[in-house]
């Protein structure tokens, strides 16, 4: 047993090391800027417009804590036009201009020194005061930040042309800054002038060493810090210990329950095939299954929550409130209440589909040699089904535990939404609409764990419940 599991652990470790890959790499390519978000000033680029200088030190100061002002993988294939400096420009918009720039113009250099003038402008017309802080200054100062912005030339020329305008409008702007402008609208001429696209033909592969995004994500991983929330800053390993108290609670009951009821009436059927009782379970759990779940949670909350119907039975959401000087009693009572309704609904709805692997599985079993030979012997019928066919039939039902585990702790999005439970679902449908990244690829990677790790435990079941099976092989029989 003890070879296969090891070997079984090191086929998983690859397979988490690419999961980690890809999470990462979503991670990379979501759209919004994180620093922006904790920063909560928008993507608006006016939204910086009370002082640049500012700005820019506490954009890279959050960067740097966030740990994204590094290259975000140990190496990267680009061509030769492209610096390996890039990364340097932490702030996303701007980057990504500047990226698309060298893709269009390939001289780096050039487009370098046009990006430290439209820098150096917007710091200068910043520290203008007294007599030219008229209309022009105002009109430069809300233009300049959109050059940062911009990669196609009939925008840039357009805010360029408006630069100019107001600067030939006021003397004493012109007086103070014009000299800086010129000297802009030249580094952009020459990034037009001097444009080498042919430094794209030959490819580069740069090193960027162990100091890279991924690598200090990946180590923080390993130590169980998965990050902080974007939203309200808190770790994203507490709010997942939260979710996860609440959807392991309805979950794990509402498996419980669906296997405690499914089981044995997939095995009545079974027995019992061709019969009425048979047609009648069958008709039932396929109209259960045939019902969506989002439906009849809504007319139970309509009919059971509310006094209008007479009915009002249970409450309508959360999970209810305790305090810590409540008895086990009144939390246990409360608790129910609350949760009584959510777990119906998670239960009746795989109730069909477990019964009917149940039955067909059973139904197979019957049918072998070895539960004639077992009936041959005089056995008693309850011996037959219990202890020779029910076992050699569970295959199926372990097969299932590896999307049955996922499914626990990911969570009931659509329950946990309708009836507002804290749990891992309505945490992820809550962190994709505020664009919290960093808890929706949490709940990725623990999914995947898990799902692993059902695998891991349905092979081993597999042994357990059928002797032939012996370190993942099957003997001949």
């Amino acid at each position: 047993m003890w070879p296969f599991l090891a070997r079984r652990l090191l086929i998983f470790l690859p397979t988490l090391l690419v999961i980690s890959f890809l999470a990462f790499g979503l991670s990379t390519c979501t759209p919004g800027d994180p620093v922006v978000l904790f920063l909560n000033t928008g993507n608006n680029p006016g939204a910086q417009l009370s002082d640049p200088g500012a700005y820019d030190r506490s954009y890279r100061e959050m960067a740097a804590s966030l740990g994204i002002d590094k290259p975000v993988f140990y190496f990267s294939v680009t061509t030769s036009a492209y610096p390996d400096t890039l990364h340097r420009f932490v702030q996303k918009e701007r980057r990504e201009c500047l990226r698309k720039l060298v893709a269009r113009y390939g001289n780096w250099p050039q487009i370098e020194d046009y990006y430290r003038q439209v820098a150096a402008l917007d710091r200068r017309l910043f520290r203008v005061a007294g007599e030219a802080a008229g209309q022009a200054l105002t009109t430069a100062r809300a233009t300049v930040p959109f050059l940062y912005l911009q990669d196609k030339d009939q925008l840039i020329s357009y805010h360029l042309d408006t630069l100019q305008a107001a600067f030939r409008s006021d003397s004493a702007l012109q007086a103070v800054a014009g000299g800086q402008f010129e000297a802009l609208r030249a580094a952009y001429q020459r990034v037009k002038q001097e444009a080498t696209p042919s430094a794209h033909w030959l490819p580069a592969l740069r090193w960027h060493g162990f100091d890279n995004q991924y690598h200090h994500w990946l180590v923080r991983l390993l130590r169980g810090d998965l990050g902080v929330s974007y939203r309200d800053r808190l770790p994203v390993a507490d709010k997942l210990a939260t979710g996860l108290r609440w959807t392991l609670l309805i979950n794990g009951i509402a498996i419980l329950l669906a296997y405690a009821l499914a089981i044995p009436l997939g095995v009545y059927a079974a027995v019992h095939r061709g019969s009425r009782r048979d047609r009648a379970i069958g008709v039932v759990l396929f109209a259960l299954h045939s019902l969506p779940v989002f439906w009849i949670a809504t007319l139970l909350i309509i009919f059971f929550t509310t006094p209008e119907y007479g009915m009002d039975f249970f409450p309508t959401m959360g999970v209810g409130d305790t305090d810590s000087g409540d008895s086990w009693w009144q939390v246990f009572s409360t608790r129910v209440a609350h949760l009584a309704l959510p777990i119906f609904c998670l239960t009746y709805g795989s109730l069909a589909f477990i019964s009917r692997q149940m039955r067909s599985s059973m139904v197979e079993a019957l049918e072998q040699d070895f539960v004639r030979t077992a009936r041959a012997k005089g056995l008693s019928e309850r011996a037959v089904i219990w202890k020779h066919a029910f076992r050699n039939a569970l295959s199926p039902i372990v097969t299932m535990l590896a999307s049955v585990l996922p499914a626990a702790i990911a969570g009931s999005v659509v329950i946990e939404v309708i009836f507002g439970i804290p749990g891992m679902g309505k945490l992820t449908v809550d962190a994709i609409g505020a664009k919290d990244w960093p808890i929706v690829y949490a709940v990725l990677l623990l999914a995947a764990v898990v799902t692993m790790a059902g695998i891991l435990l349905a092979d081993i079941l597999y042994g357990v419940i059928d002797p032939r099976v012996t370190l993942g092989k099957k003997k001949s029989t």
